[in-house]
């Protein structure tokens, strides 16, 4: 196991919600990191961003963690839930929140 698959790793099992992504949750780089970034503070689901930008390894590394070729990539506890536009249409489905919530963690509820 390489250092980089290692931190991604220790990332992923050690945050409840992260989001690797294309910059950072105030200043996303991409805008499909944007989107998720926006589904994820609309929820108000706490989360930690990780900006891939910060180094070529890191970027490569977390497309051969998951085995997923784009980013940004959302994991919630451990779990693998997909890029842009899984969570944006789990989010207009409903099922992000559930899964959310099944998973223990809080959501906010909308009118």
């Amino acid at each position: 196991m390489t250092d980089t698959h290692a931190m991604i790793d220790t990332e992923v099992q050690s945050n409840d919600v992260v989001l690797f992504m294309k910059g950072t949750p105030q200043m996303p780089m991409c805008g499909f990191s944007g989107q998720v970034v926006q589904i994820l503070d609309y929820l108000g689901v706490p989360y930690k961003g990780i900006n891939v930008l910060a180094s070529n390894e890191l970027r490569q590394g977390i497309k051969d963690y998951s085995n997923w070729p784009t980013i940004p990539q959302l994991y919630v506890k451990g779990e693998f839930i997909g890029g842009a536009d899984i969570v944006r249409e789990m989010f207009q489905a409903g099922e992000l929140q559930s899964h959310l919530k099944s998973r223990g963690l809080q959501v906010r509820e909308t009118a």
